[in-house]
């Protein structure tokens, strides 16, 4: 891993609960603030303009923002408007097209070990010649967005550009860095900023650690 492609973050540099506003209805559930909201909204303002920069510069530069959801929503909707505001080097507005996909990998004993998109073959037939950029929330292991790519390569698109807001440093990872990062976290479960526990947390802005007190309280 380059640490300059990326804002690393450590378990031992977190905030106190008391420094930032926390949801009355967490303030138990929560045991620190791994990256406040402030800190991520500057980031994908920059990370914007890096994905804006290495747009092919057709007549009219275009891009097809794939969403993968649920937990990648929130920084989709942020990252998209930081790219309306953006320019190429030339002063070029950016055509923007979305999408939206779920993805299931099934690699237990019963599995083929495919990964499954939400879009039919002739949905994803639509991003034939087209310039995508698929937006996670998270990168674990990896395994998954390979195995994602791969299949999204056959139907043919001009180029294929992945950011994640966040990459975990666990020791499980393929190896796998998508093009653009936002933050290296340690590998602990956090919670914020649309990723959930449960589905809870996805409503507070901060990405946080979860407490044992949180663990307990949302577990099913």
């Amino acid at each position: 891993m380059d640490a300059k492609n990326w804002i690393d973050i450590d378990i031992e540099r977190v905030y106190p609960l008391d420094h930032f506003v926390v949801p009355q209805h967490y303030e138990k559930d929560i045991e620190s603030i791994l990256i406040p909201h402030g800190m991520i909204k500057d980031r994908i303002n920059k990370l914007a303009k890096l994905i804006v920069n290495e747009i092919p510069d057709d007549p009219i530069p275009n891009l097809v923002v794939c969403c993968v959801l649920k937990g990648g929503h929130q920084y989709f909707a942020d990252l998209v408007d930081e790219i309306k505001r953006c320019h190429t080097s030339k002063g070029k507005s950016i055509k923007l097209s979305l999408e939206f996909l779920k993805v299931k990998s099934y690699e237990n004993d019963q599995s083929t070990g495919d990964v499954r998109i939400s879009l039919s073959d002739k949905e994803l037939e639509e991003f034939r010649g087209k310039n995508l950029l698929i937006v996670e929330d998270i990168i674990d292991t990896g395994r998954t967005m390979v195995k994602l790519l791969k299949r999204l390569e056959e139907f043919g698109p001009n180029s294929i550009k992945v950011t994640s807001l966040l990459i975990k440093k666990t020791p499980h990872s393929n190896g796998y860095i998508p093009h653009y990062v936002g933050f290296a976290i340690p590998d602990a479960f956090v919670v914020g900023y649309a990723l959930d526990y449960n589905e809870h947390f996805r409503d507070l802005d901060h990405i946080a650690v979860i407490s044992e007190h949180g663990k307990k309280a949302y577990a099913v």
